[in-house]
């Protein structure tokens, strides 16, 4: 007869998507990655398709993410500063996001000196509201956060900030060696 598995003890073991990478200092370590990655991808497929729901179709999620950056304060903003708030390196896809926007017109283009800056057009803004119109009822409503879970949301928030500079400095000294 098979033995039953016990619920308790499988429940506690970690779950990695790479057990090879476990360190005996923090396995810990290895579940926030795991979490990061399907958190990850879930968020990319999930503002995809709240924006594919406003109208405007066949974005990526940086394209997404470029057009609510760009949106973010109605101020012009550089390439250089969208990439360094975004932490993105290649500044080419987010060169190629802005151009892709601006082509389907919610993004457009000024050149101020030698410099050119980017600000959503009134249309870009029109779908960016009902993004956000649309946020409120698939994701806010389906939360239905209180004030504990806010204040964890906000503490979770805090730490990916201090998790993302620990990332970035490790990076750095990857690069060195």
């Amino acid at each position: 007869m098979a033995k039953k598995p016990n619920t308790e003890q499988r429940s506690a073991t970690p779950i990695v998507s790479s057990s090879h990478l476990v360190s005996p200092r923090s396995a810990e370590m290895s579940e926030f990655e795991f979490g990061l990655i399907v958190a990850g991808n879930a968020f990319h497929r999930w503002v995809t398709h709240c924006m594919s729901a406003t109208g405007l179709k066949d974005l990526t999620p940086l394209d997404v993410l470029v057009l609510h950056h760009v949106s973010h304060r109605a101020r012009d903003k550089r390439l250089s500063d969208i990439c360094f708030i975004m932490n993105i390196e290649d500044t080419h896809l987010v060169n190629y996001s802005l151009k892709k926007l601006q082509g389907m017109g919610v993004v457009a283009s000024r050149k101020n000196g030698k410099e050119v800056t980017y600000s959503s057009t009134a249309v870009g803004n029109d779908y960016v509201q009902r993004y956000r119109e649309i946020r409120e009822g698939c994701l806010i409503n389906a939360l239905k956060a209180d004030e504990t879970l806010n204040r964890d949301i906000g503490e979770l928030a805090r730490l990916l900030r201090v998790l993302s500079g620990v990332y970035d400095q490790a990076a750095r000294s990857a690069a060195s060696l």
